[in-house]
């Protein structure tokens, strides 16, 4: 057996890694070659979610936008009422609105519909969130291993990590949140239409449904199968380019705060910081194409022919700005949805992870309670027995 081996605890028969006893009162310091040092962060940084199967993925991205959704829904809400307001309407200088501004709007809503009012279609969301963030998170490290394979192969190391790339990580975002849009887009009609529905504070066109599933009863039998897919385009532009954005923006500012010691790896300021400027970025891409896809789910009729229609038609009629209506309500919904959204999916693939790391482990290792085999972090460093050790090439 080699020194270093020695040292850091290696047992050649078992492979097993073992502490080294110290002398009381001494520090134990893991022994380093030469060709292991480098500087304290290395780049490119690879994101915790590769190390979770397309399942888990899919389930913790569910159950967390879930828990998201639960606080954010009446800010939903409103945001869908200030967008279909003044459809298709010059708007007049002085004219009175019903929902002046997104605080105003929930005073308003509070005070004729109650608590019940704010919180109309949570449980539709809770289905349109597990079916597009289930898609939208746990296909887009799959997409993005594909995406890679194809564009840029050399960018896949000897060990299987990926090295970021700006355009496959934007490009697996789209496609994963395009899944995620088609997949949950009946839920998100219905909810849409749920949420416009006031007897009091009426905007838009009215469509009355007792909840999601009597939702999918009505359109079926009305519409057909394919009104629950009215509107699918926009919604697979509206989320595809919210994906495209929030994704690698995420992962960009983690790697960017860990890089320049801002907070700490799986730390709440860092997580907190990341998923602040992945709302931001959301919001502001987002926003025009969410505005086409409520006008589109409203409709009864014929208004707009399909999302590129309705986008012109909102620009000629009401003017460029309307494409940005109930931003700021859209701002204060799409931030705090995405910092606990993220923050929550950090804490859910925990699960995944700790169930595919213990598979790894050898019947001998459980019976003595040894961890088990070391396995590669996103940042290159292996732990043995609490003791970390950089091994970054």
């Amino acid at each position: 057996m080699s020194d270093v081996n020695k040292d850091r605890g290696i047992s050649p028969s078992s492979g097993i890694h073992q502490t080294k006893r110290e002398p009381a009162g001494s520090t134990a310091t893991p022994m380093i070659n030469d060709a292991q040092k480098v500087p304290a962060i290395a780049a490119p940084m690879i994101n915790d979610a590769q190390k979770v199967s397309a399942i888990g993925g899919f389930i913790a991205g569910g159950l967390a936008a879930c828990g998201a959704v639960t606080f954010t829904n009446p800010i939903e809400l409103i945001k869908t009422r200030m967008q279909l307001q003044g459809e298709l309407s010059k708007s007049q200088k002085g004219e009175a609105k019903m929902y002046k501004n997104p605080f105003q709007a929930f005073k308003v809503i509070y005070q004729h519909e109650g608590l019940r009012g704010l919180q109309q279609g949570l449980l539709c969301g809770y289905y349109y969130q597990l079916g597009l963030n289930g898609c939208r998170i746990g296909l887009y490290e799959p997409s993005r291993l594909c995406l890679t394979k194809l564009l840029a192969p050399s960018k896949i190391k000897d060990d299987g990590v990926l090295v970021g790339n700006l355009f496959i990580n934007v490009l697996a975002g789209f496609i994963s949140g395009a899944a995620g849009a088609v997949l949950a887009s009946p839920f998100f009609l219905i909810k849409t239409r749920m949420q416009s529905f006031s007897k009091t504070g009426a905007v838009g066109q009215q469509t009355h449904y007792l909840g999601a599933w009597d939702g999918l009863k009505q359109i079926y039998t009305h519409e057909g199968f394919k009104g629950l897919y009215r509107g699918v385009d926009a919604a697979v532009l509206r989320t595809g380019a919210g994906s495209a954005a929030q994704l690698p923006v995420y992962y960009l500012t983690k790697n960017f705060v860990l890089k320049h010691h801002i907070a700490q790896d799986d730390s709440f300021l860092l997580h907190f910081i990341s998923a602040s400027m992945a709302g931001l970025g959301v919001a502001v891409v987002m926003n025009p194409w969410d505005v086409v896809l409520t006008r589109m789910y409203n409709q009864k009729g014929n208004l707009y022919k399909n999302p590129l229609d309705c986008f012109k038609k909102i620009v000629a009629i009401e003017g460029p700005m309307a494409l940005y209506k109930g931003f700021w309500a859209q701002l204060f919904r799409v931030a705090p949805h995405s910092i606990l959204t993220l923050m929550f999916m950090e804490q859910c693939m925990k699960v995944p992870k700790q169930l595919q790391k213990g598979a790894k482990a050898t019947p001998k290792q459980l019976q003595k309670g040894a961890k088990t085999e070391p396995i590669q972090s996103q940042y290159g460093s292996e732990t043995i027995d609490g003791d970390k050790i950089d091994n970054r090439q």
